[in-house]
């Protein structure tokens, strides 16, 4: 089965619908993401672009409220925090200092962007 996202005039993903392979087949029978495209827009028009259930390309698989960033040819979440960092190669929000790498629990702080150290009782 293939994937397929619509997507907005802002690129945000509004829904995710699965399709059969057979209609992403072009003339000599192998699966063409244009033929999968114009299947989604002559059933349903709008915007699609196709989307990876194993994330096998577009980084992540397509959610409703994700942005297709054509400049990194994926799919990314919504940001948690406003001062995350959006991370081209993983299409990810990282935050701007890297958690501590200890045996300590934290939770990212916005109001002073730095991880605050969680205190655990038993």
């Amino acid at each position: 089965m293939a994937h397929f996202a619509e997507i907005d005039g802002n690129n945000k993903v509004l829904r995710v619908i699965v399709v059969n392979n057979t209609d992403c087949l072009n003339s000599e029978g192998k699966e063409d993401e244009s033929v999968g495209i114009a299947f989604c827009k002559g059933l349903l028009g709008g915007e699609w672009v196709q989307t990876s259930y194993n994330n096998n390309f577009r980084k992540n698989y397509a959610g409703i409220g994700f942005t297709y960033y054509a400049d990194i040819d994926a799919f990314v979440p919504p940001s948690i925090y406003d001062s995350w960092i959006l991370n081209n190669e993983t299409a990810r929000w990282d935050p701007p200092t890297p958690m501590p790498d200890d045996d300590k629990f934290y939770v990212w702080n916005e109001e002073s962007t730095s991880w605050s150290e969680i205190q655990v009782t038993t």
